[in-house]
């Protein structure tokens, strides 16, 4: 599907959606614990939906219920359940480990680009603590086998993920484990996202130094009800629109939430862009932007909406630290070096980031996604600094993350459509 953003200005108030990396977390955990759990949540994503798939595979109940999701544990484990996990990564890298902990096993498959997307050295250490995996490159993934506790070893800088996946598998096994940083550790809100979802089921892990210590022995106890925060990744997509044509107000965002993309304030804030916070809701407007130098290495999934506002940024911007961005849903940085310089745009690729000198508006075009939903998101805010429309092709890819952007873009005052298509 090719979607046609025209030239508009977006002004007005929208709300945050749910935090999708919230959801992912306390969705497992309440999959895990002792009685059924409330999440309070709006609307969903394909990624939170390919969650829910994987752990109604494994015997969870996942119910719609007004304002949300109730979440039935298993009465009694599937062995070797078909694990789709859709194109979602945390998925698949959350729920390895968690198997591996069951002692269920599970057959895990999924499409668009996750078959490519890398494993190692999670599948090592599963690998090396009791579990057997299919041969690296084969798709279905196998896993069996029982986890085992112990002493794991990750670098810091390939993927929160493979964390998270040990942090909230590990504390179900009989005894302790600790995992060991052996480098210094990127995107630490996320696996504090993690700790806090485990603990407000009442699991606990520390870290102390270069390690996390986890006690076993541990289960996941319901609290009853628990509310999914506003997603600060997507927010910035609006917060970046409203200092280049805005206000934009967003609301239901978290000022003290744990995600690593919060920075996108403080980034706005140094770029030139006037913003206010209080009251659950944060205005941004427009302001006299200034070139930046970016260390993107904890805020990879800002990097596609600050490479649009770089474009449009008086002066040479530098992002680097982003080289896992040719591992996501697309190599970001080819993609969106692509898309932006099609657009008119003065974008140089480096092999960890890109250098983007500003030029006062782009031309709009005609551009390619590569089904990243982030690309899209990006793509539809440059339209706002466009002196024609600007269409991506594959604009369905939205909907992994974001289903109602186009509803939101509208009703913030864009103009949006099908190609061939208009409504």
């Amino acid at each position: 599907m090719e979607l046609c953003f025209e030239p508009a200005r977006l002004t007005g108030r929208v709300k945050a959606i749910p935090s999708k990396s919230a959801a992912h977390r306390l969705l497992i955990c309440a999959a895990l614990a002792d009685r059924s759990t409330r999440l309070l949540m709006g609307e969903r994503s394909k990624d939170i939906d390919a969650t829910i798939r994987c752990l109604t595979a494994l015997g969870a109940q996942v119910r719609t219920i007004p304002n949300g999701l109730e979440v039935l544990p298993p009465e009694g484990l599937s062995t070797m359940p078909l694990l789709d996990c859709g194109e979602s990564g945390s998925t698949l890298r959350f729920l390895l480990p968690v198997a591996g902990a069951l002692g269920c096993g599970g057959r895990f498959t999924g499409g668009g680009r996750l078959p490519e997307r890398p494993l190692s050295p999670l599948r090592e250490e599963l690998e090396s603590h009791g579990c057997t995996l299919s041969p690296a490159g084969s798709w279905p993934l196998d896993l069996t086998g029982q986890l085992t506790a112990g002493s794991y070893r990750l670098p810091g800088n390939i993927s929160s993920q493979y964390f998270t996946g040990l942090l909230l598998a590990l504390p179900l096994l009989p005894g302790d484990s600790e995992i060991i940083i052996t480098s210094p550790l990127e995107s630490q809100g996320y696996i504090q996202m993690t700790l806090d979802a485990m603990a407000a089921f009442g699991v606990h892990a520390r870290r102390e130094g270069d390690r996390y210590l986890i006690p076993g022995n541990q289960r996941y106890h319901s609290p009853g009800t628990v509310a999914v925060e506003g997603d600060w990744s997507n927010a910035a997509f609006w917060l970046t629109a409203g200092i280049l044509t805005g206000p934009v107000e967003v609301t239901g965002l978290l000022s003290q939430s744990g995600q690593g993309d919060r920075a996108i304030l403080s980034l706005l804030k140094q770029w030139g862009g006037s913003l206010s916070a209080g009251d659950g809701k944060i205005s941004a407007a427009r302001g006299k932007l200034l070139p930046q130098q970016v260390d993107a290495s904890a805020i990879p999934d800002l990097v596609p909406i600050l490479a649009v506002l770089a474009a449009v940024t008086p002066g040479t911007t530098h992002i680097t630290g982003a080289a896992r961005l040719r591992l996501k849903e697309s190599d970001r940085l080819a993609v969106m070096a692509s898309c932006l310089n099609t657009l008119g745009g003065q974008v140089e690729e480096l092999p960890d980031g890109l250098v983007i000198t500003g030029v006062p508006r782009l031309g709009g075009g005609r551009v390619h996604s590569a089904n990243d939903h982030r690309v899209v998101m990006a793509m539809a805010v440059a339209a706002t600094v466009s002196e024609g429309p600007v269409t991506v092709c594959q604009g369905e890819a939205v909907e992994k993350s974001y289903p109602g952007f186009v509803r939101d873009y509208i009703q913030l005052g864009g103009s949006a459509y099908v190609a061939d298509d208009r409504t």
